[in-house]
């Protein structure tokens, strides 16, 4: 029995660094080339080239930082608006008529990309936090709160702002989205199991309480026990099996679920010929219509489908009793491959299924249904009391190998 490990990742966040680091690029040269065209205008020119160069060579050192939320802590996020703050504060003593005319700071809109990290990384109220102290060097910066001042600031402010809240919600997204898929893992594998225990350990039970009960004497109580187990069995599969949470989160990736699977037989992708796993179902009791030509299908699907079919036969032996004949049709289309079984047996009352699941015999439920589900198929039940049951298995070739 092999096992692998397939991990589902997902960060609807991580999208949001790698913007961040190419904005932090592009607005790094656009603030170098506004200094450049309009450099005449400031009488300490060498202050603007200073604090350039050292934005320049920031950016570009702490890229790395910016490039997933475990990276960027909370020691370089005070840092990077420092550098932020500075360059504003900054602006009037390279330029004296900054504070009189609404121009743009040193830093002009690389400031906003310090901001954005904050709501990245911690959500909206980091985001308030960062860009009031934004808005308040803004203000500092010009003397006076201008209107031109206060629309970049309240801008900055709600964008911001709304940016981390929509990282917040899209973490829980990702959160609740993990649960989901650890779930639908959990119940597929709890699936299998029970599929694999109804097909092998509870067939088993139940055939020593029908022979020990024919028998009587001792083998009568080893029946008995062996009923007891089997009801024990039912009941612990129709209730679950507990599994351990599979949700991991990982700030630098974002919530993923390991979802282990399990492949009973080797690897092997040549086509199996669904007539000879079949074959041995017929007898003089079973009689099987095949074809003349194979019937091909992907190993996984094939022994599934065999599976379900002698499921199938089983419930004919146990509930139409050992005298009942049956009948096993398999059609080969160009778009599917539909098996038919049929007995003459008494037929299923109305309300019976419903009531075995609830004693936990899911031969049909899981043993049936349930395998051709997983192969993308269906299977329908028809049942008439007084004239038999028939049970058509349909698996489409598109989907037969994906399981």
């Amino acid at each position: 029995m092999a096992k692998r490990e397939r991990v589902v990742r997902m960060s609807v966040e991580q999208p949001l660094w790698r913007a961040l680091t190419g904005y932090r690029v592009l607005t790094m040269v656009y603030a170098v080339l506004l200094f450049a065209f309009d450099r005449s205008a400031y009488e300490r020119p060498w202050i603007a080239v200073g604090y350039l160069a050292v934005m320049c060579v920031w950016t570009l050192a702490t890229l790395p930082k910016v490039a997933n939320a475990a990276s960027c802590t909370k020691r370089f996020l005070v840092a990077d608006l420092t550098v932020a703050l500075v360059g504003i504060l900054l602006t009037p003593l390279a330029d004296a008529h900054a504070q009189s005319v609404d121009g743009p700071t040193l830093p002009s809109i690389w400031t906003a990309g310090s901001v954005l990290a904050y709501a990245i990384k911690g959500g909206w109220r980091w985001a308030g936090v960062a860009s009031s102290l934004v808005a308040v060097a803004n203000i500092v910066e010009r003397g006076h709160p201008s209107r031109d001042t206060l629309h970049n600031v309240l801008l900055v402010w709600v964008a911001s702002i709304a940016i981390g809240y929509v990282v917040e919600v899209a973490r829980a997204s990702e959160r609740t989205l993990a649960r989901a898929l650890e779930i639908e893992a959990a119940t597929r594998e709890r699936e299998r199991l029970a599929r694999d225990i109804h097909d092998s350990v509870l067939q088993v039970l139940a055939m020593v309480q029908r022979r020990g009960t024919a028998l009587g004497g001792e083998a009568a109580e080893l029946g008995r026990m062996a009923g007891e187990q089997e009801v024990a069995l039912r009941t612990l599969v129709a209730g679950g099996l507990t599994r351990p949470s599979l949700v991991s989160e990982d700030e630098s990736e974002g919530a993923f679920v390991r979802v282990v699977e399990v492949d009973d037989e080797p690897d092997d992708d040549s086509p199996v010929d669904l007539r000879v796993l079949l074959a041995p179902r017929a007898g003089a009791r079973v009689t099987l219509s095949e074809p003349g030509a194979p019937v091909l299908l992907p190993p996984p699907a094939a022994r599934e489908l065999a599976t379900a079919v002698g499921a199938a036969l089983d419930n004919v032996r146990v509930h139409a009793g050992e005298d009942a004949h049956a009948w096993i049709l398999i059609e080969d289309w160009p778009d599917e491959v539909i098996v038919t079984v049929r007995d003459d047996g008494p037929g299923i009352p109305e309300g019976r299924l419903a009531e075995a699941w609830g004693e936990g015999r899911m031969g049909v439920a899981l043993s049936i249904r349930g395998r051709l589900r997983d192969l993308g198929g269906s299977a329908e039940l028809i049942s008439v009391p007084g004239q038999g049951t028939e049970v058509e298995l349909k698996v489409p070739r598109g989907k037969a190998g994906e399981k």
